[in-house]
């Protein structure tokens, strides 16, 4: 008999699950590609359920992606492969695009960086995968107009995935 007080139990975290199935493909599909930055591991950075869904951030030596997955029974429907769905943050909308891998399911990703010969190191690819995922949840204005920040100042227009990728997060902090 169970107790219907009690909480639900927390789904296990993908993290090792992602790094493992990433890591067999950079040995293998992707081992020797130009577009590889030899300096980058497979590291999956700050997954936590968000919305019935693990959000989190992959690293590779290919590309910095926002991962989707789900996190249990009775979340939203699976993306085909291939498929596209925009998913509402806070910071706006992106543009998600399903996967599937037999170890992983499904799974959905958004593409930050590829490829990722820019970054020099391991550490700044994560500070930078951290602070994309940390942005995600600043409140932005869609149509544009300005809104008063948690410190009563006025805060211009949001930051689009645009001025995100060409590092602009990095000049206002």
């Amino acid at each position: 008999m169970t107790d219907a007080r009690l909480p639900a139990a927390r789904p296990a975290d993908p993290s090792c699950r992602i790094e493992a199935v990433f890591a067999e493909l950079a040995r293998t599909r992707m081992a020797g590609l130009p577009l590889l930055n030899a300096a980058l591991e497979v590291e999956a950075v700050d997954f936590g359920v968000w919305q019935d869904q693990w959000l989190g951030v992959l690293i590779t030596p290919w590309c910095v992606n926002l991962m989707l997955l789900p996190a249990g029974c009775g979340n939203r429907p699976e993306l085909a492969p291939g498929d596209k769905r925009a998913v509402r943050f806070p910071a706006g909308v992106f543009e998600f695009v399903g996967g599937y891998h037999p170890r992983l399911g499904a799974y959905a990703s958004c593409s930050l960086f590829s490829p990722v010969l820019e970054f020099a190191d391991q550490t700044a690819v994560r500070l930078t995968a951290r602070a994309a995922r940390r942005a995600l949840f600043e409140i932005g204005d869609v149509a544009g107009a300005e809104l008063p920040n948690a410190g009563g100042e006025r805060q211009g227009a949001p930051l689009t995935r645009r001025a995100f990728l060409r590092g602009a997060f990095a000049d206002e902090r």
